[in-house]
Formats: structure tokens, C-alpha cells, sequence
């Protein structure tokens, strides 16, 4: 049976915490801020950590 590879867009997009769960910087913070107040970007410069139901899905196709 051939090696799994590790998808790359997954790869980009998450990294692994210490205690294993997966984190990733939050998406609409890169253009057209004027629109979205003070409160909104300031909560997406934090990073989210991935839900338990998707986590499993996303360790697979990271293999590590």
C-alpha cells in the first residue's frame, strides 16, 4: 500500500498546539477592514482552535 500523503492546503492553513488539538489563524482580516469595527478585528487577530467534530477529519489529512 503507498505512503499517505499530507495535503497541502491543510498543512498551510493549521498548525498543531502542545496538548495535540490543531489551531489556525482566523480568515477575514486581510482587506476591506473599514468596514468591520474595532471590536470584530480585534477578535480576529486571535487564533481559533478547531472544533472536536472536524479535528479527527483534519489529523488525517495532516499525518502527523
Amino acid at each position: 500500500m503507498p505512503k499517505s500523503k499530507t495535503r497541502s492546503a491543510v498543512k498551510k492553513r493549521y498548525r498543531k498546539t502542545a496538548g495535540g488539538h490543531l489551531k489556525y489563524k482566523k480568515p477575514y482580516a486581510r482587506h476591506i477592514l473599514s468596514k468591520k469595527n474595532r471590536k470584530r478585528k480585534r477578535h480576529l487577530r486571535k487564533q481559533g482552535i478547531v472544533h472536536a467534530t472536524r479535528e479527527k477529519q483534519l489529523k488525517t489529512m495532516l499525518h502527523n
